[in-house]
């Protein structure tokens, strides 16, 4: 029996939804309907139903020709699901047919009817419509109320409703107009809750993507200082690997397909990111930049980044991506000091400067597939835990001569 009830709930509030409706108006419209189909429909009937009993018949047939205009167009609303207008129907209906049925029984005096249902209506409309609106829907009320002291005296001076029928009419009215206001703060509280909720969701799939563009220091930073951001960094390594071939590679393959295996490959460096606890600073093309000592300090920062390095090329031995393409990855590692950070006002992108930088992007571009090329002052952090060998002096574009060293394994301990 409770299933059937919860069924049936759960179909009067999906009466008139549209998969395309935005959350803010499929609550309207569920607290619309639910409000009409559960309250209004029933309550206008029942009291039509007594009044008819109570040989009030002109009451009586007022609100139950009420009760069935809201019904109708509860049919209606289902298949045209035009709830701006709906919703002011129902809200008219529901208006109209207690402040007559208040006429017809003589006033306040002698029914308080529409004295707690009429204020209801401005109440649902808070919720169903526009805030604004409700204002509207007080103002009519408030005119009604009016109206009806004025014309009272003109009014029946009684009807066949006993003082004693008319005081637990009224105590029936009172508990059901105090039900609905305090569902309504209800309604309310949950609302609040609701969008707390959505606020902190958001907040939180906001700080991800933050936090997936710029280093958790340096947001942490920018949401306090709002301000240039650029710290020196005495000693950091800087890797650059990059796809050996990939411009004829490219000329074969669809752009789609060339972006799928882009993502495929630079998904696979993400990982080993997390796993060494590295920082990626960019991708350019098909290169791929990686930064190891800031804006987190680390002494081991070359040893980390050799490992990650050596991880890359021993994979790309086996591994084949995208349609069985066999990759070959020229890595270039330069350590030493960095200014990094991050400047402008739009599309924030931490980055770092300085010769070091610029050197390090020369040992891959300077390098072969297959290989992890290093400089001297790579070397001599590293060389007591892996094993190089060196290239002797190569001449470097914008740099002359200088030692280059090829990572061949790690020591074993």
């Amino acid at each position: 029996m409770l299933d059937r009830i919860v069924r049936l709930i759960q179909s009067v509030t999906q009466i008139g939804a549209d998969p395309a409706d935005s959350d803010e108006l499929r609550l309207r419209k569920m607290v619309g309907v639910t409000s009409v189909a559960m309250g209004g429909i029933p309550l206008i009937f029942g009291y039509g139903l007594l009044f008819l009993w109570l040989n009030e018949s002109a009451a009586g047939w007022c609100l139950l020709s009420g009760a069935m205009l809201m019904l109708l167009g509860m049919f209606a609303f289902s298949r045209s699901r035009n709830f701006a207008f709906y919703n002011i129907y129902w809200l008219f209906i529901t208006n109209m047919s207690a402040f007559s049925a208040t006429v017809y029984l003589g006033g306040f005096q002698r029914d308080g009817l529409f004295t707690f249902w009429g204020i209801v209506v401005p109440l649902i409309a808070v919720i169903t419509n526009r805030p604004r609106y409700a204002f509207g829907w007080f103002f009519l009320y408030a005119i009604e109320i009016i109206g009806m002291l004025i014309a009272e005296p003109r009014l029946r001076h009684f009807n066949n409703i006993s003082a004693s029928m008319i005081s637990m009419l009224s105590a029936i009215n009172l508990i059901c107009f105090a039900g609905f206001v305090v569902c309504m703060m209800l309604f309310f509280v949950l609302k609040q809750d609701f969008l707390l909720k959505l606020l902190r969701e958001e907040q939180v799939k906001s700080e991800v993507l933050l936090l997936n563009i710029l280093p958790k220091e340096i947001a942490d930073r920018l949401k306090r200082e709002r301000q240039l951001i650029a710290d020196g960094y005495p000693s950091v390594s800087i890797m650059f690997a990059d796809i050996v071939g990939f411009t004829p590679l490219s000329a074969t393959m669809q752009p789609i397909q060339l972006v799928e295996l882009l993502n495929e490959i630079f998904s696979y460096f993400d990982s080993l990111i997390e796993e060494y606890d590295l920082e990626k600073i960019k991708t350019i093309g098909d290169c791929y930049m990686v930064a190891a000592g800031a804006p987190r300090h680390r002494t081991d920062h070359a040893q980390v980044l050799i490992r990650m390095a050596l991880q890359i090329q021993a994979e790309m031995q086996t591994r084949k991506f995208g349609q069985g393409h066999q990759l070959s990855f020229r890595i270039g590692i330069n350590s030493g000091p960095v200014v990094a950070g991050v400047i402008g006002h739009k599309k924030f992108i931490y980055d770092m400067w300085g010769d070091v930088v610029n050197t390090a992007s020369r040992m891959e571009s300077h390098g072969s597939g297959g290989t992890i090329q290093i400089t001297q002052s790579t070397y001599d952090l590293i060389a007591k835990d892996f094993v190089c060998e060196s290239r002797g002096k190569i001449q470097i574009k914008g740099k002359g001569e200088m030692p280059i060293w090829i990572v061949v394994s790690e020591r074993n301990t």
